[in-house]
């Protein structure tokens, strides 16, 4: 698929077929969502792959943003390593270029995500290092669902009317303002 396409047509999937995910599959989500930019080079992450179906359920009902952790096959946390940056600040963005490699490569394998968040709000950072049993330096940063998606969404239409200037603030570019598909 190409990576404008992907881009464009990827979709948040909320809900997800009664069907596992092949291990390749997988080894290939985790290989993509790696090859993350990050400041610096540093890496500051750890991913947690959970496919156990108590833990997911529990996952589930431990927030209403995810309870679509009940019908997915796999959820895998993505956690940051502060003890782990180069750049002082910057292992939260790393962590988020991560998961939107993952979501990016979810969808080009044919695959439904979902991002749900879960730093900087201080009960679900405590709640996810008790689920997942993390250690305390490691901070989870995102959830991400993957599954085989119940529906397709289309894609949707965005603007960016009034959002994009050119050199300084107020100054339009010269080009269409309303984005559509690629």
């Amino acid at each position: 698929m190409d990576t404008l396409q992907a881009m464009v047509e990827r979709r948040s999937a909320r809900a997800f077929l009664d069907k596992p995910i092949p291990k390749e599959l997988v080894d290939k989500l985790l290989d993509a969502a790696a090859h993350a930019p990050s400041a610096g080079g540093a890496e500051p992450w750890h991913l947690v792959v959970v496919d156990d179906r108590d833990t997911l359920d529990r996952i589930g009902r431990s927030h209403p943003s995810v309870e679509m952790a009940e019908t997915a096959p796999l959820g895998i946390a993505v956690c940051g390593d502060p003890g782990r940056e180069r750049v002082a600040g910057f292992w939260v963005q790393d962590c988020a270029a991560l998961t939107q490699n993952l979501l990016l490569a979810a969808h080009g394998l044919g695959l439904g995500a979902v991002w749900t968040g879960i730093y900087p709000v201080r009960n679900r950072v405590l709640r996810y290092r008790q689920l997942l049993e993390l250690p305390n330096e490691i901070v989870p940063v995102s959830f991400v669902l993957v599954g085989y998606a119940a529906r397709r969404l289309e894609p949707r239409e965005v603007s960016l009317e009034g959002r994009v200037h050119r050199n300084k603030w107020g100054i339009a570019p010269a080009r269409s303002a309303a984005v559509k598909k690629i």
